[in-house]
């Protein structure tokens, strides 16, 4: 699962009309501007970047993430700016700022900011908080100080805080924000990265728990649907859902006609860099006696471009290394593919016919050939065999029956 970075310091900034843009608190002391007896190094230079901490009124009241020059971290802030007589020059302008490291992923800390930003606006609204700070003597009225120190423990020890202040109170949580997955096709196999079943409860959807019984890395999506009696649209819902969360990741089908080739990653596996050789041998051997980790690196590296599994297991049949009966050669794959150090070559038909058809203009596709769409080198078998339920002999059976002798070519990429 994608952690969430931790904030390096905090703090509160404001502009005063004879003094300018001035630091009122940080967190931890003297990590933004010197304190008297704090030593301890800035972390950039407060002064370069005062002009884009308190902005132009243009740039008031809106989210803003700054670079410091040295390319070190990122202060991502909100600056508020108040605008009623009771302030000199009519105007209060203030901004909380976060500082994290440019390593770190922005996003889940943009709602902490514009919370901050929104609190203290309504707590300065109400009875002038931050304004009139040092003009306070309420003995229940917490320091901004102390409230900055425990924002930034809370949400780098717990990912929240709760914190009340007053007649309203301070509450923030981070999320981590995850990529968006590319989108889920029928043809697909999902494979769990968690036990689903751990984690689900009486509140979960239904449709993912009529389908987390059938994701065993064997059915694709089309087949998880049919099994749950679940619509494929709700189901590719689901899916995505469990995809964008990081519980699941997707493969191709496996089928002994598949072909598979090495990546330059194939290196750390021969290298056993992490462990990996006894990674893989604890995931794909099965009962009996177990092959020495030199005949797993020997058979990653004998798969290539022109070969299919079949073809490769007769390979090592002849050689003396009957692989089926040591290692399931579906798990052996997927973890390749895992892993990245393999690729499937999928197939494709292309007919000379069909993309010339293409070409003119107002021609229309035949209905009556159900493989016509498929036939300009952008929809690989799998799709075919998925949305047509037809296996590879027969699409080439029919593209025989169906299309001039030469028209169609296969190829492999």
């Amino acid at each position: 699962m994608m952690r969430i970075g931790m904030i390096e310091a905090i703090f509160f900034a404001r502009f005063l009309p004879e003094q300018g843009t001035k630091v009122v608190h940080q967190s931890p002391p003297g990590c933004i501007v010197s304190e008297p007896g704090v030593d301890r190094p800035c972390m950039f230079d407060f002064e370069t970047m005062s002009e884009y901490i308190i902005p132009k009124q243009a740039f008031c009241n809106r989210y803003v993430s700054i670079s410091e020059p040295e390319g070190k971290w990122r202060i991502l802030g909100h600056p508020v700016c108040i605008k009623s007589d009771r302030y000199e020059r009519n105007e209060f302008i203030f901004n909380f700022c976060l500082v994290i490291s440019m390593k770190v992923e922005k996003a889940p800390h943009e709602t902490v900011v514009r919370r901050l930003a929104s609190t203290f606006t309504e707590l300065e609204i109400q009875n002038q908080y931050l304004s009139k700070e040092d003009l306070s003597n309420s003995s229940d009225r917490r320091s901004i100080a102390a409230l900055l120190e425990i924002i930034k423990e809370d949400l780098n020890n717990y990912n929240e805080c709760k914190i009340p202040v007053g007649v309203t109170e301070i509450n923030m949580k981070l999320f981590p924000a995850y990529k968006q997955p590319p989108p889920v096709k029928l043809w697909h196999v999902p494979i769990t990265k968690i036990r689903l079943e751990d984690v689900m409860d009486s509140t979960w959807d239904l449709t993912l728990n009529k389908i987390v019984a059938h994701i065993d890395g064997v059915k694709d999506v089309s087949r998880i649907a049919h099994d749950a009696d679940v619509a494929l649209h709700l189901t590719k819902t689901a899916l995505q859902h469990l995809l964008y969360y990081e519980c699941i990741l997707m493969v191709d089908i496996f089928m002994f006609g598949n072909i598979y080739a090495p990546t330059p990653l194939i290196t750390d596996f021969i290298a056993n860099k992490d462990g990996l050789q006894k990674e893989c041998a604890d995931y794909v051997f099965i009962n009996g006696p177990r092959l020495d980790n030199f005949y797993l690196v020997r058979m990653f590296t004998s798969l290539c471009t022109g070969r299919t599994l079949k073809e490769w297991l007769k390979l090592h049949m002849d050689d003396g290394l009957p692989v089926m009966d040591h290692v399931d050669v579906r798990r052996f794959i997927q973890f390749g593919i895992i892993k990245g150090l393999v690729y499937r070559i999928h197939k494709y038909a292309v007919s000379s016919q069909v993309l010339e058809q293409k070409g003119e203009v107002g021609v229309a596709e035949d209905d009556d050939d159900i493989l016509q769409k498929y036939l300009d080198g952008c929809h690989h078998f799998d799709q075919i065999m998925v949305e047509q339920n037809m296996d590879d002999v027969k699409i080439m059976e029919y593209l025989r029956n169906n299309y001039p002798k030469g028209d169609v070519d296969i190829i492999y990429r």
